[in-house]
C-alpha cells in the first residue's frame, strides 16, 4: 500500500528510554507546523507523554492509537486537534503495553498502522505533509508497525558514554523491516540530544557518533535545557512555552535541516 509522494511519515525511535524521543517528536512537529506544514503526531508509547505534552490528558482521550491498532475504530476517529496550529494528535493509552499479546494472532499484524493510514475515501496520510510517530522504548510489535508505515526513522541519541550501545540493534531492525516488510524504509537521520557544551564528554560522544555514522547524523544538536524539561508539565511544546530558549531554537534549526534533507532527496 503506497504512501502519497507529498506525505512523509517518520518513526521517532530508539529502544533506549530517556533519550528525548517524545521531546523530539513533539517539538519537531511543532516546528514543522510553525512553517506551515500540516502535521499529525501519533503517540504510540503507553506512557502517553507526547499526548500530555500537547495538552491532551488521559481523561480527555476517548479513542487512542491502541483502538486503531486493534481495529476497533478508523484512525480518523482517534485524531484530535492540539493547541499547536496545523498540528493534530492521535493520543496514546496504557493499553498499548499489551499490544504484543493483543495482536499475536491478528492477520497482517505488522501492517495494522500502515493499513489504517491508507484506509478510507480520503486516507489520513493524504491529509498531512508530515506524520511523526512517537515510538515506545522497545522494539515491540508497536514499533514494527510504526516502521512498516514509515518512509523513514529519526533516531534521537543522547550524548552520553553508552550512546552507541544498542543503536546497532535498532539499525539491524530497520534493515530487517526494510528487507522484509517495507522496502522504502530508511534512517532519515540521527539527532544528538541532551548536548552539554560545557562537558567534554558531550563533544567526544558527538565526534564518535559522527565517525561511526557519518552524514546521517544531523548537524543540529539539541542542548540540555531547563525550559524544554519544564514545558510538558504545562501541557505545551517548548516552542510555545518559551520560543526563545536554546532548546526551542535548536528544534527550529532541526526542522530546517530536515526540510533541506527532504528537498535534496527529491532533487537527487
Amino acid at each position: 500500500m503506497s504512501k502519497p509522494a507529498h506525505c512523509r511519515i517518520f518513526s521517532v525511535a530508539n529502544q533506549k528510554g530517556g533519550v528525548g524521543k517524545t521531546t523530539t517528536a513533539v517539538n519537531l512537529g511543532t516546528a514543522l507546523a510553525a512553517v506551515g506544514k500540516r502535521v499529525l503526531l501519533i503517540d504510540l508509547d503507553a506512557q502517553g507523554n507526547a499526548s500530555t505534552g500537547l495538552g491532551v490528558f488521559a481523561e480527555d482521550r476517548e479513542f487512542t492509537s491502541y483502538h486503531v491498532l486493534i481495529g476497533e475504530i478508523p484512525l480518523a476517529e482517534a485524531i484530535v486537534p492540539t493547541s499547536v496550529k496545523g498540528m493534530d494528535l492521535c493520543p496514546a493509552s496504557e493499553d498499548l503495553s499489551g499490544a504484543d499479546l493483543d495482536l499475536a494472532d491478528v492477520s497482517r499484524r505488522a501492517h495494522r498502522l500502515a493499513d489504517a493510514l491508507a484506509a478510507g475515501e480520503v486516507p489520513v496520510q493524504d491529509r498531512y505533509d508530515y506524520i511523526l510517530m512517537d515510538c515506545p522504548p522497545s522494539l515491540s510489535i508497536v514499533t514494527i508497525n510504526s516502521m512498516v508505515a514509515s518512509t523513514g526513522v529519526i533516531v534521537p541519541l543522547q550524548c552520553e558514554f553508552y550512546a552507541l550501545e544498542g543503536l546497532s540493534q535498532l539499525i539491524k531492525t530497520v534493515r530487517r523491516v526494510k528487507s522484509t516488510l517495507n522496502p522504502t524504509l530508511e534512517i532519515q537521520g540521527v539527532v544528538l540530544t541532551m548536548y552539554d557544551s560545557r562537558n567534554n564528554l558531550s563533544a567526544q560522544v558527538a565526534d564518535d557518533v559522527r565517525a561511526h555514522l557519518g552524514k546521517i547524523v544531523y548537524e543540529t544538536k539539541i542542548p540540555r535545557n531547563v525550559r524544554i524539561s519544564e514545558a510538558p508539565s504545562h501541557g505545551k511544546p517548548a516552542l510555545l512555552y518559551d520560543h526563545s530558549c536554546a532548546g526551542s531554537q535548536a528544534y527550529i534549526h532541526l526542522a530546517s535541516e530536515l526540510l533541506r534533507r527532504e528537498q535534496d532527496a527529491l532533487a537527487a
